[in-house]
């Protein structure tokens, strides 16, 4: 039994406090692998989470951090020896088991993935769930016939992480990107991770037309609501749209027309539950040949587990950029 320190979020049944406390490794949730915790990050889901103001736990007290890297301390899983580095995204951290903001972790060995070589701890949380959806959003696209013969992807919510990672793995992956993002000011900044045009969506005019002239090949919308429905009748043939957000709403107004004139796919990313062997390959490209190019400029901030309220409110108040990486390990 060890004691650490815990970002650890309650609920009394009327209010949710979360806060920095010290509790032992027996408390934490079962799992086969123990995991000194060096790394995890900030994602939306974390903030809404940490603060209360989004039903992202299930269950009651947790640890936050829906990522989580570090070296296995302890393990009853064979495949798993002391000192391995490993590293985990969604699976349920932070939902139905304590998470990453902990100097501790419990893994379910399932979900454990070792850490590839070309990978370390720290690379591992810039990308985190972020890169991994954006990631998986490509094979998805890839394993439905996307080529970038088909024309330029669409980036949605470009000025996010998810939207930052998706630039650099699918213009490394070969694809010509184009950025669509309400914030000017990030241009500049999309460009240097690979995007090709940078499209002001207070900009972009959507005709409203069931078909109109395809501009696209395919695209990653990280927004849903108005832009996904306006992004559908502009999709060349047999091109991809994967959705993996909601910033812009949870409902959207289409017709059948894209997808059954054009032949469009629309294809959900649920990144959290995906099953080990596509987890695996997600992670073999991540490490390999989709390894952004530029990791450093998207992470944007190191913060610690006592700093993590204030992330939270900067994220939520919408004046957060790039990608925040918690450094848990002293």
């Amino acid at each position: 039994m060890t004691t650490f320190r815990a970002f650890r979020i309650h609920n009394d049944g009327s209010s949710c406090h979360a806060g920095i406390e010290a509790m032992d490794t027996d408390a934490l949730t079962p799992g086969e692998v123990l995991v000194k915790v060096a790394y995890s990050s900030v994602n939306y889901k974390d903030a809404l989470a940490g603060t209360g103001k989004g039903r992202i736990l299930r269950q009651y007290p947790l640890n936050g951090g829906i990522d989580v890297a570090g070296h296995v301390a302890a393990s009853i899983d064979p495949r798993f020896k002391e000192g391995d580095a490993v590293l985990c995204t969604g699976s349920g951290l932070s939902e139905t088991r304590d998470g990453g903001y902990a100097e501790y972790a419990r893994l379910d060995a399932r979900w454990t993935i070792p850490l590839p070589a070309t990978l370390d701890l720290r690379e591992s949380m810039v990308l985190g769930t972020a890169g991994f959806t954006a990631a998986l959003a490509l094979l998805h696209m890839l394993d439905n016939g996307q080529t970038p013969a088909l024309g330029p992807i669409a980036v949605t919510g470009a000025s996010g992480g998810v939207g930052q990672l998706a630039i650099d793995i699918f213009s490394r992956a070969g694809y010509e990107v184009h950025a669509i993002s309400g914030k000017a000011d990030h241009f500049a900044h999309l460009e240097s991770l690979g995007a090709a045009a940078c499209i002001d969506r207070h900009q972009l005019a959507f005709s409203g037309k069931p078909m109109d002239s395809a501009r696209f090949g395919g695209a990653l919308d990280n927004v849903g609501g108005a832009m996904l429905a306006g992004l559908l009748p502009l999709i060349e043939p047999y091109g991809n749209v994967a959705i993996c957000g909601n910033a812009g709403g949870i409902a959207f107004d289409s017709t059948v027309m894209p997808f059954i004139i054009r032949g469009v796919n629309l294809l959900g990313v649920a990144s959290a539950g995906t099953a080990r062997p596509m987890r695996e390959r997600v992670w073999q490209y991540l490490a390999g040949d989709w390894k952004p190019r530029h990791l450093a400029r998207v992470a944007t901030r190191e913060a610690t587990l006592d700093e993590l309220p204030e992330v939270f409110d900067r994220m939520l108040a919408g004046d957060s950029f790039g990608r925040t990486v918690v450094r848990v390990a002293a």
